[in-house]
């Protein structure tokens, strides 16, 4: 529905809905006829159906995590553009699988890995902060998300890791590529702790109960002895900021703070504690505010620019796999009480890529 509101305010020309539940069918068609915004939207219960008919330039897949393998290799297979919500997909191997078919077809079109915290206002100045290179030679990045638990989805198919790849792949993937990104390089290993100790014990599906963490720390070791590390709590919803962002330097640090909007930075040697530069933070180009802050119209609208260009994507499906990746190398950790090295995850051929 978010990814609906974008295209309706980027007036793109939306053809088609597929999904095999036809609640979540009737609910686009209703959003989409309430605009006035053209004919009804043709529907399909899949989507095979749908690129069948050569209705649309351009597809957004925001389907459970466990079928983005599939669907994929059929747009591949059409060439047509495609924004895939995260996480790529829930195993590095289907990953690797994705990328053999993209690379490995006729495909030309741009595939784009939906990661919209990127574009979020604050956390895009922190990211343009730290490549200006103002905080000297970057050490440590951390992110701290404190929130509400998982959202119900349809069948409750992200209680279980099975279907998502678990939550460090599932929530986290988000901040795995926020850390490669300010830090412009890949890990080389991950040490993380974590568990479900508060969220779903009573909750029951199929006689099966979730399986899923609801907290966890994660720290990753980047090469030249650089760090980032994730602080998650799914059960702290009552919190001033969901995110906040660290980047620190030898120079200086900054923060991102959402949905406060501000960014803070200090110098070593002009600034001191409790005496920094603050900046509120806001981007009058979003046109729809989404439940993300206006980040997934942004990037949408990149997307966009992307295709008409005929420029690559910004996050491309090695990001994805990446972000995946140190996830899997988290749960990994998690469950065996020990650090995992990426080489471990990844194929030796697309260490440090």
């Amino acid at each position: 529905m978010e990814h609906l509101g974008n295209l309706l305010a980027l007036d793109a020309n939306v053809t088609a809905v597929a999904d095999p539940h036809p609640p979540s069918r009737d609910e686009v068609q209703r959003a989409w006829n309430s605009h006035d915004a053209g004919p009804a939207l043709r529907e399909f219960e899949t989507h095979r159906e749908l690129l069948s008919y050569d209705l649309c330039d351009a597809v957004v897949v925001s389907s459970p995590n466990m079928t983005h393998i599939d669907i994929l290799a059929d747009i591949f297979a059409a060439d047509i553009h495609v924004l895939v919500e995260k996480p790529l997909c829930t195993t590095v191997e289907d990953c690797l699988k994705v990328i053999d078919l993209a690379e490995n077809s006729d495909y030309s079109s741009v595939a784009w890995v939906g990661m919209e915290y990127r574009y979020m206002p604050p956390i895009a100045r922190l990211i343009e902060i730290a490549a200006s290179e103002i905080l000297g030679n970057l050490r440590m990045v951390a992110i701290r998300e404190h929130r509400f638990p998982f959202l119900h989805k349809v069948g409750q198919w992200n209680r279980f890791n099975h279907n998502t790849g678990g939550t460090l792949v599932e929530k986290c993937c988000h901040f795995f590529d926020l850390m490669d990104t300010i830090m412009d390089a890949r890990p080389e290993q991950v040490y993380a702790t974590g568990g479900r100790d508060v969220n779903h014990f009573d909750e029951i599906y199929d006689g099966q109960q979730p399986d899923i963490l609801d907290n966890a720390y994660v720290v990753i070791d980047y090469p030249n002895r650089t760090r980032g590390m994730l602080d998650l709590c799914m059960f702290a919803e009552a919190t001033r900021n969901q995110e906040e962002v660290v980047v620190v330097g030898d120079v200086g640090k900054a923060e991102a703070f959402v949905p406060e909007d501000i960014v803070r930075l200090g110098l070593r040697g002009t600034h001191n504690i409790g005496n920094v530069e603050t900046e509120v933070i806001t981007d009058d180009n979003i046109a729809f505010e989404g439940g993300h802050h206006g980040s997934s119209y942004l990037e949408m609208a990149r997307f966009f620019s992307a295709i008409r260009e005929g420029a690559e994507a910004e996050v491309t499906l090695l990001d994805g796999l990446w972000a995946v990746a140190v996830g899997v190398a988290g749960q990994v950790s998690i469950e065996k009480n020990r650090p995992v090295a990426m080489s471990e995850v990844v194929p030796s051929s697309l260490l440090g890529r």
